[in-house]
């Protein structure tokens, strides 16, 4: 019987403005799918003209520079339903899907959806609930002494997994998904006999716990940051931009 890291699973990416969930935009996306280990991708890809500034320094993560983005992005409205919509099928389908740190692209989503279709990532779910599997947090789960940065680059130079272009949003899910089948090989003992709905009920556990101990952190180092326990998918702010 084939485990669930060796079956089909979509994943998720998104490249942006910024890191902040509330006001900053999305510029650009991808969702791969891949039905086994070895199998071909399909990847779809979006591109986003997101009506506001891009910051240098958000064009230096992805390369995506204003002028670009005006001229061959497309309005967020419809490329928002489009994502929310393919995401949905992955879901009806039964696919877990990969999003690394998924409580900021999954919110991003979730804003830009109230932003420009009054809906929310909720709303278009609601026939089949997200299952999620965030390379982040069962890494860090699953190896909690290890030392060192968790990135996504971190991750797959720890499991030995490709990443040629760092930071393009469908080279970024391609690499979250393999991440995550190495994970589940790497730690099949553990993880074998449950399944994906069970690790998404655990995930939203052990980030919360993985949150409290971030925060605990902070506070003796005397960093006012505040770290959101909420995953996959942070609530809705009163004053959300």
């Amino acid at each position: 019987m084939t485990c669930w890291y060796e079956g089909p699973l979509a994943a998720f990416d998104t490249e942006t403005t910024g890191v902040d969930v509330e006001t900053d935009r999305i510029v650009s996306a991808a969702v791969v799918v891949q039905q086994g280990v070895g199998t071909r991708p399909r990847i779809t890809r979006w591109l986003v003209n997101p009506g506001i500034p891009v910051p240098a320094g958000a064009t230096a993560i992805h390369g995506l520079t204003e002028e670009h983005l005006q001229h061959n992005g497309r309005w967020p409205a419809p490329v928002m339903e489009e994502i929310a919509r393919e995401l949905a099928e992955q879901g009806a389908a039964g696919r877990p899907i990969v999003v690394m740190n998924a409580p900021f692209d999954l919110t991003m989503l979730d804003r830009e959806l109230r932003r420009h279709r009054a809906s929310s990532l909720g709303h278009y779910m609601a026939g089949s609930p997200l299952c999620v599997l965030d390379p982040r947090v069962l890494d860090k789960q699953l190896d909690r002494y290890r030392k060192g940065r968790r990135t996504l680059t971190d991750l797959c130079a720890h499991y030995a997994v490709e990443l040629d272009e760092a930071h393009d949003a469908a080279a970024d899910a391609q690499a979250a998904l393999d991440v995550v089948r190495a994970v589940g090989q790497r730690f099949a003992s553990r993880l074998e006999r449950l399944s994906p709905s069970e690790l998404h009920a655990l995930q939203a556990v052990w980030h919360a716990a993985q949150a409290r101990g971030l925060q605990a952190w902070f506070a003796r180092s005397g960093t006012p940051e505040a770290v959101d326990p909420a995953w996959p998918l942070r609530p809705e702010m009163p004053a959300a931009a």
